[in-house]
C-alpha cells in the first residue's frame, strides 16, 4: 500500500475528455488540478487496475478497517445511497486514476480527513470491453 504522488494518475482520453467539458462548472480543485496533471491514454490500453469511471471499487479505511464498495459515476447518475458516487464529489475526484493498492485522501464537507486503500477493482468498463461508457 503505498500514497499517491502527483502525475502518478492515469485517465482514458473519453474519461479525460468528458470531465474536461465538465470545466465551466465549478469543480473541485482536486479533480481540475487531476486533469492538469493525469497520464492519459486510451480506453483500449488502460491497465484493469486503474480507476475510470463508472468502475466500482472496494475501498478499506485506514483509520476503521470497514471495507465500502462504490462506483465512480457522473453526477447526474450520483446516488450515494447505492453506492454511486459523482466523480465532482471529494470521494469520487480522490478515487480517479488510482491503482489497485493506492491510498485515496480526501477531506470531508466538514473539514475530516480521511483515507482509504483501494484494495480492488471489482467492475472497470474497458477490462469488460466496454470502451463508450
Amino acid at each position: 500500500m503505498h500514497a499517491t504522488i502527483h502525475g502518478e494518475r492515469t485517465l482514458t482520453d473519453l474519461d479525460f475528455a468528458r470531465l474536461s467539458k465538465l470545466l465551466g462548472r465549478e469543480l473541485p480543485s482536486s479533480l481540475a488540478d487531476l486533469l492538469a496533471i493525469a497520464e492519459v491514454t486510451s480506453s483500449r490500453a488502460v491497465p484493469p487496475d486503474v480507476v475510470t469511471m463508472y468502475s466500482r471499487v472496494e475501498l478499506v479505511d485506514l483509520h476503521t478497517a470497514r471495507r465500502q464498495t462504490l462506483t465512480v459515476c457522473y453526477p447526474g447518475d450520483a446516488e450515494a445511497a447505492a453506492g454511486f458516487i459523482s466523480v465532482l464529489s471529494p470521494v469520487g475526484s480522490s478515487l480517479l486514476g488510482l491503482r489497485v493498492g493506492d491510498i485515496a485522501k480526501w477531506l470531508t464537507p466538514n473539514g475530516d480527513s480521511c483515507a482509504a486503500e483501494l484494495a480492488a477493482i471489482l467492475f472497470q468498463p474497458e477490462a469488460a470491453g466496454d470502451y463508450q461508457r
